[in-house]
């Protein structure tokens, strides 16, 4: 039987993660945002230089990390999960491109090449230059790695926009 600690009446670990990409994440965020608007043939805004860091991590291994914390993790303690994939916003978008480059390459009117739609555009204030998490504790502890390589992860993300555009569309 499991031992918990208890705050308010509820066992508590906590968790926190470095950026998801993945299916049905919400237009708005970078990746599928990338995706969308290449698709459409609209402009790409990358914030400020796009020299802006963060890690990445597949919702997939997100879930199997929380699964983990839930059946080995200890009570009382913070994990952090992240998926050792750091890129600037610049090569995330480069990436992109030329995957829907590979998977799609009837363009909209007028675009040359999808790497053509991405522009910089005035940075947000207070934008944070680099977003990562040390995940060495949960690997130590339980053992955890992601395990999906960023690159393949990111041409399934893709795929699934290009074959899912009636869930989308009705969001954007």
């Amino acid at each position: 039987m499991r031992a918990w600690g208890h705050t308010y009446g509820l066992p508590i670990i906590i968790s926190h993660c470095s950026n998801n990409y993945g299916f049905y994440q919400f237009p708005e965020k970078l990746i599928p945002s990338i995706i969308i608007k290449a698709i459409r043939g609209e402009q790409i805004p990358i914030y400020g230089d796009g020299n802006q860091i963060r890690d990445w991590l597949y919702v997939n291994d997100h879930v199997k990390a929380l699964i983990l914390l839930l059946e080995k993790g200890r009570v009382g303690e913070t994990y952090m999960i992240g998926g050792n994939k750091q890129m600037t916003n610049n090569n995330l978008a480069e990436l992109i491109c030329e995957i829907l480059e590979e998977l799609r390459s009837k363009k909209p009117n007028g675009v040359n090449q999808y790497s053509d739609l991405i522009q910089c555009v005035e940075d947000r204030p207070g934008h944070d230059f680099r977003y990562a998490v040390d995940i060495k504790k949960i690997q130590n502890e339980l053992g955890w790695q992601p395990q999906q390589e960023f690159e393949s992860g990111l041409r399934k993300t893709v795929q699934w926009y290009l074959d899912n555009e009636s869930w989308w569309s009705a969001l954007v």
